[in-house]
């Protein structure tokens, strides 16, 4: 805040020569003017308006309130009525308590966010075993943070990680643990790719897999792909029933040619 105006050499004073010494902007003692908030005194002869040592003292105090983030209507109370200055400044002292919490709970957020983009998942070891089942590797977050963390899908996990716990995250994994019984049971039953059973289920895999990120048809095909090739994700869908991959990308592809893709020539986008 600037000290006091000295009265003794400021009567007349130009818009812009208070604009110095107030740091505050012409714009702002122009408004201040239209709005009868502080108005200059004096006019030459030739109509322009001069501030005298009243007005700036008055224009002075309209600036250490704007500083404290006092709105101008009660400014204008304060100035004009003594008696409401200390319901004003206690007002205005709760709304800066309102926003200092809503800030640390930003902070809160934010630090959220950067640890979900950098770690993936916010959860504890133990956690991730509870929720996700003993043969959980808790390494595999940072391992996909260093194949993936530059591109849009990571971002996307980041995203819905940040704003998930252990509860959310257990309803991800039963969903996915439902999804999993359901493929096992359409291919003990016979169903074959292409059929409407087939891809009510294509459909569900992507509707599941959104808790991770969004998967187009196009990332469906490679993700099936990768699903048999990839011996690790093979064994654990062989794991559920023998030759579960295979079947899973067969399904994957006939719904694709169902809608105009190619799975051959399918890549990730």
């Amino acid at each position: 805040m600037g000290a006091m105006p000295d009265a003794t050499d400021t009567d007349g004073l130009t818009v812009g020569q208070v604009s110095m010494r107030l740091g505050a902007t012409v714009r702002a003692l122009h408004h201040w003017d239209e709005i009868g908030l502080a108005r200059p005194s004096l006019r030459t002869t030739a109509g322009y308006r001069l501030y005298t040592a009243r007005d700036l003292e008055r224009l002075h105090r309209v600036v250490v309130y704007r500083e404290l983030g006092v709105g101008l209507d009660d400014i204008r109370s304060i100035l004009d009525d003594a008696t409401e200055v200390s319901a004003a400044l206690r007002a205005q002292r709760t709304q800066v308590a309102e926003r200092i919490d809503r800030l640390q709970r930003l902070g809160a957020g934010l630090d959220r966010m950067i640890d979900a983009h950098e770690r993936g998942l916010l959860l504890t070891v133990e956690q991730q075993t509870a929720i996700f089942g003993p043969a959980w590797n808790p390494d595999w977050p940072a391992e996909a943070r260093r194949r993936y963390g530059d591109t849009e899908q990571w971002q996307q996990y980041a995203e819905r990680s940040a704003s998930r716990g252990p509860e959310e995250w257990q309803a991800v994994a039963d969903s996915v643990a439902a999804l999993e019984r359901a493929l096992g049971e359409a291919m003990d039953a016979g169903v074959a790719p292409g059929d409407p059973e087939a891809n009510r289920l294509v459909e569900r895999h992507r509707e599941v897999f959104a808790a991770y990120f969004p998967l187009t048809r196009r990332m469906q095909v490679c993700l099936g792909r990768r699903y048999e090739a990839d011996p690790g994700f093979a064994a654990h869908y062989d794991g559920i029933r023998a030759g579960l991959a295979t079947w899973f990308r067969r399904i994957v592809d006939a719904d694709a040619r169902a809608h105009g893709i190619d799975p051959d020539t399918a890549t990730w986008e």
